[in-house]
């Protein structure tokens, strides 16, 4: 497999890989000057989330068919740079009470790491997609009906200005209301009243006094749009009346096996009567009197949103500096929770001096991580200076955080967790390598920095030789920092009571200061 980013003059290659709850799909593309040229698309409907029993688990048939699926797709991204390849997993993943066991042996058949993301971000990226491949500067109004949710995003021009997603789609939609295949009026009701129970309060942002136009980004909007087009109903519009027509074929019918309808894909004809339900609920109550299918989808979204990333590593003399989406909310996260921001960037800049000479050929990504947690270590202070740690870690781990995937987001908040306070147990989630010597520049970082200002980080160096760690302290420094070299001191004896590494301070000790 490639390991390194290509860049020539066709542009970089892309792939980017949705585990949705109906569709797997494996988009490869490349972006060039600006213009993106899709160079090959697979899907497969795996329908994994209609393995997901109402305990929250995911059955084991159902991890087989998306093993299986990803299988078929390895070869496809082996051609493509590891770097500029990413994969996420939405709601059905979300909802798994025993995902982690599925996204090991995913990860292990793909290669590649899972991200999971959650629902705001999911937004987010269908947006970005749409936006970038059909722009626009009027108000959208961007509808996606997946398995087992359903996103509504609110945007103008390249900016989304309201996400929310909601726990409702065609696949859990279908389980609760149609789950014999059987098609009736008092079904279609029962549908259309779930749909908006579990839309709730959210209707009104979306209501179209606050949009000028609205767009469907999801193979059920797509699948509708064809069915009227072919049918000569609409000329592909979505309309109240095209979708009543739709349900009616579908009562006329009775059954899903009896269905006949031209244009219908086999991939649909199960989700067809609940992602109608939807979305007749939607055009109701949001005043939908026309809805278009839309270019682009989650999978456009998260390529354009990993080349941003990428282009946010490299400067070009002349063009502007771009910013990786995640420094921004980084910094909306400190301005949000009163973050000292000039402590924050001491202990940054510590941490990550500490953390090169430590882990030297660490993962640039291991190192943003590191970086966004001495960012927002302090962030529990806001609600307590009593164990701010772990205010700290919970206030991270549940925040919105456009950017991030749910996995970094969590590795972030477990970090700012253990920034001081106890070592991980033994018995808890167990910490790696990489992970256990974040954790140490952070602490060290912290502890150095005690006194809000620089002190003992001049000349401060950190050896580490397998198991043992050693902190050399600059001379002449520790007689005027009999604080800072206190409490080095006792997380040196914390240490001598984990099983992780072994720490030695090294440095001229004052006649008399104990260790």
């Amino acid at each position: 497999m490639l390991a390194t980013p290509s860049h020539t003059l066709d542009g970089r290659l892309y792939a980017a890989l949705d585990l949705g709850s109906n569709s797997f799909r494996l988009e490869i593309g490349r972006l060039r000057q600006g213009r993106y040229l899709r160079q090959d698309y697979l899907k497969e409907s795996v329908r994994i989330g209609a393995g997901l029993s109402r305990h929250g688990r995911l059955s084991e048939d159902a991890m087989r068919r998306g093993l299986a699926c990803l299988a078929r797709f390895r070869d496809r991204l082996d051609l493509v740079p590891e770097a500029q390849v990413r994969v996420v997993a939405t709601q059905t993943l979300r909802e798994a009470v025993n995902r982690d066991s599925f996204v090991h042996r995913a990860e292990l058949v793909l290669g590649h790491p899972i991200d999971l993301i959650g629902g705001r971000e999911e937004a987010r990226l269908i947006y970005l997609g749409v936006s970038r491949l059909q722009p626009a500067k009027r108000t959208r109004l961007v509808i996606d009906i997946g398995g087992r949710s359903t996103e509504l995003i609110l945007g103008r021009g390249a900016d989304a200005t309201a996400t929310e997603s909601f726990g409702v789609g065609c696949i859990s939609l279908a389980q609760r209301h149609f789950p014999d295949g059987r098609y009736t009026g008092e079904a279609f009701r029962a549908a259309q009243i779930t749909a908006a129970a579990c839309f709730g309060p959210g209707l009104h942002t979306f209501g179209s006094s606050h949009w000028q136009e609205a767009l469907g980004s999801s193979g059920t909007v797509a699948s509708i749009a064809e069915i009227l087009y072919v049918n000569k109903i609409t000329d592909g519009t979505v309309t109240p009346a095209g979708l009543r027509w739709c349900i009616e074929a579908c009562l006329n019918a009775g059954r899903l096996d009896r269905l006949d309808l031209p244009g219908l894909e086999p991939g649909h004809r199960a989700v067809l009567a609940s992602g109608l339900a939807i979305l007749y609920t939607l055009a109701v109550h949001l005043d939908i009197q026309s809805l278009l299918p839309a270019r682009g989808a989650l999978r456009q979204g998260v390529v354009f949103d990993l080349d941003d990333r990428i282009n946010a590593q490299q400067i070009l003399p002349g063009r502007p500096s771009p910013t990786d989406l995640r420094d921004l909310t980084v910094q909306t996260l400190q301005t949000r929770f009163q973050v000292d921001a000039r402590q924050a960037r001491r202990v940054h800049a510590v941490a990550l001096t500490l953390f090169d000479q430590a882990w030297p050929r660490a993962p640039r990504e291991a190192r943003q991580q590191l970086g966004w947690a001495a960012a927002l270590h302090e962030t529990g202070r806001l609600v307590s200076h009593h164990e701010p740690h772990r205010h700290g870690s919970y206030l991270v781990g549940h925040a919105d955080a456009p950017g991030f995937s749910y996995n970094e987001q969590q590795r972030i908040a477990a970090l700012i967790g253990m920034h001081q306070g106890p070592l991980p147990s033994e018995h808890g989630t167990p910490w790696d390598d990489l992970q256990i010597h974040q954790m140490l520049c952070l602490r060290l970082a912290t502890l150095i920095c005690h006194g809000r200002d620089h002190g003992l980080s001049l000349g401060t160096t950190i050896h580490v030789d397998r198991q043992q760690v050693r902190i050399h302290l600059p001379e002449g420094h520790t007689s005027l920092h009999l604080r800072t070299t206190h409490l080095l001191g006792e997380e040196i004896r914390l240490w001598q009571r984990a099983p992780h590494l072994r720490l030695i301070l090294s440095s001229r000790i004052p006649p008399g200061f104990l260790l």
